[in-house]
């Protein structure tokens, strides 16, 4: 297996310092973007949806659970007895203590899935998930929220009993949040995945396989 090249100390401090150089800049842009999501203008939403959860019917309103701002990750439905890699890799990297404090700063989180509450339920325990996880089967709450037949993070924020949708994000951007690949992509090989940019013999495989 390939390995990265062997340096004097004050070599790889020269290559090191390069890389904070640019790392610095990244981290403003990051700064910047997160400035610009807070002055992102917001969109009403109608408390309207009837979510399916353990302890009865919920609404919308109701994921807030009395905070201000609700964060809530839709969990793709793939058909019964059928679960997204992908969907469960980041549901495993949700921290019940990150959970806990999300709600020390006044925000809820909450996982919906168009999957019925049966396989839902029956998969938390699978799988020994204790985040608050409902359905929105037989609701128009996937296809208002725009997630179509996938995956989507989005941020709401309640203004007493009206509700405002404020962001949303998929794909790469929902990536970024996971503790796993956050940690991978400061380590030498990375994620092996075979979509990065590695040197050559590097391993690598398949994101899902």
């Amino acid at each position: 297996m390939e390995k990265p090249p062997i340096v004097a100390a004050d070599e790889w401090q020269q290559a090191r310092d390069e890389l904070l150089k640019a790392e610095k800049e990244a981290t403003r842009a990051l700064d910047a973007l997160a400035a610009r999501r807070r002055r992102l203008p917001m969109v009403r939403f109608d408390n309207v949806y009837a979510f399916a959860s353990p302890t009865g019917t919920r609404t919308l309103l109701d994921l807030f659970e009395g905070r201000d701002e609700l964060v809530v990750y839709q969990f793709m439905d793939v058909g019964p007895d059928a679960f997204c890699p992908g969907c469960t890799a980041f549901t495993d990297n949700v921290p019940a203590g990150g959970l806990a404090a999300l709600a020390a700063n006044g925000v809820s989180w909450a996982t919906v899935s168009n999957m019925p509450l049966a396989q839902i339920e029956a998969y938390k325990a699978r799988k020994g998930w204790t985040l608050p996880f409902v359905s929105s089967h037989g609701t128009s709450f996937t296809e208002d929220c725009g997630a179509g037949r996938g995956f989507l993070l989005s941020v709401f924020l309640r203004d007493g009993d009206e509700v405002y949708r404020t962001y949303s994000t998929t794909a790469r951007g929902v990536d970024r949040l996971l503790f796993v690949n956050s940690v991978l992509d400061l380590t030498p090989y990375g994620r092996q995945e075979d979509w990065e940019d590695s040197p050559p013999g590097w391993p690598q495989r398949p994101t899902y396989g």
